[in-house]
């Protein structure tokens, strides 16, 4: 359904051939948490759809000791007084929160309707604004607590009727104080999926982007798709090119795409499979936007033992010391990508300061013509209600930093603008 774009596949396997599998992880995880996306939810956090889905803890995973022993060690002193309710949020699935982003290319009135009567509150309550202007005051969170919450759809009620045209963009995200797990929509042959689940702190690097009509947008990083589709949801762009590498996410990442928008914007939206190291070089000043949501060390997946127990633990902390170079390398890439004028975001899923701060800073001083926005007014204080932020030491700040906190348990979610001057 989606165009590919084909240079570069031969590169992969010959990379894949001649480098270690630890590699490719490192080139392929990114940041991510729904059961669509697995941070739009990551692999290891996705729950199984189900016709009634309670507020209720989960089923207790096991802790990998040698990653929590370094994560108290480095955010005991990085984050101080927020690190240890942060960790309790993160050592516990059960109380996480999730966000439900509606699909305007579906019909979704009978879905916005059921959420606002089962206690779910919109994120940006005036989404018909701007999404480049000063974000409004969110209304308090109701203190609604439903038990259960019945699934969205039956078979007499189908709720994502193919429209004949799409409304005007309007990005749509519902939020409940409560960690109730909403559903996961139905696949229908035909239709389009009606809502998107995802950690909502995830949408905060597109708010950032701040995608206008007629924009050309690289998403450099875009597997699964969550931040790709939530950028379709505020703008129509001229293109969006939508780059992976690794092809087996590659091939999620057009499932999704295809489960989330009509045909008729099969030559707007793009697969590429480029090494995102080599995107600058290759389409240099082609882009308005770039969006770089990179591999990083993900907070919530990694705290919990894989295959191998407390081997794998120490495999992964291996991995994350050579991160930093990697991020580094994609960042300097996703801002030779822009035009002079263009602005880049740089997020990941960690609260890890060499892999966050260090990178931008590492980056703006070896890359001349670029300038820092700060993002404190334009997202901080307007979502302070709904996210922790914790300002990162700099005027302006080398970026902001969602902390998962308990009854605000979204992040981790690093996020920070670059400016392209010439």
């Amino acid at each position: 359904m989606f165009r590919r774009l084909v240079s570069g596949e031969l590169f992969i396997l010959q990379w894949r051939h001649s480098q270690s599998s630890t590699c490719l992880r490192l080139l392929s995880c990114n940041s991510v948490i729904g059961p669509d996306r697995g941070q739009d939810l990551s692999r290891e956090e996705r729950t199984v759809p189900t016709e009634r889905v309670l507020s209720r803890p989960e089923k207790q995973k096991r802790v990998c000791k040698v990653i929590l022993d370094r994560f108290d060690q480095q955010y005991g002193q990085e984050l101080g007084p927020l690190w240890p309710s942060a960790r309790a949020v993160l050592l516990n699935p059960g109380c996480w929160q999730y966000g439900v982003m509606l699909n305007r290319f579906a019909a979704v009135s009978e879905v916005k309707q059921r959420l606002q009567g089962q206690g779910f509150v919109s994120l940006l309550p005036h989404t018909d604004l701007p999404l480049n202007s000063s974000l409004p005051q969110p209304h308090p969170a109701s203190p609604t607590q439903p038990s259960s919450i019945p699934h969205p759809t039956s078979p007499t009620q189908p709720s994502s009727i193919p429209h004949p045209g799409p409304p005007p963009p309007s990005l749509q995200c519902f939020i409940h104080p409560s960690p109730v797990r909403y559903p996961s929509p139905l696949h229908r042959q035909g239709q389009l999926k009606p809502y998107y689940l995802m950690n909502a702190a995830s949408l905060l690097p597109v708010l950032a982007l701040g995608v206008e009509e007629g924009d050309r947008v690289l998403d450099l990083c875009s597997a699964p798709g969550g931040k790709a589709l939530a950028i379709l949801q505020t703008a129509d762009p001229a293109l969006l090119c939508c780059n992976e590498m690794d092809p087996h996410r590659r091939d999620w990442l057009t499932k999704t795409l295809e489960s989330f928008i009509p045909q008729s914007l099969s030559s707007t939206v793009t697969v590429s499979n480029q090494d995102g190291r080599n995107f600058g070089q290759s389409e240099a000043g082609m882009y308005d936007k770039v969006l770089l949501d990179a591999p990083c060390s993900n907070d919530r997946s990694w705290l919990f033992s894989g295959p191998g127990g407390e081997q794998h633990g120490a495999v992964r902390l291996r991995e994350r010391a050579r991160l930093p170079t990697l991020q580094t390398q994609l960042l300097r890439s996703a801002l030779a990508a822009l035009r002079p004028g263009g602005v880049a975001v740089y997020s990941t899923c960690t609260l890890s300061r060499s892999e966050n701060q260090e990178v931008v800073e590492a980056v703006l001083n070896t890359c001349p013509g670029v300038e820092l926005q700060d993002l404190e007014e334009e997202l901080a204080l307007p979502l302070q209600e709904h996210f922790t932020f914790t300002p990162l030491g700099h005027t302006p700040s080398l970026g902001l930093l969602v902390v998962p906190q308990q009854g605000q348990t979204w992040g981790p979610m690093f996020l920070s603008r670059i400016k392209r001057i010439h």
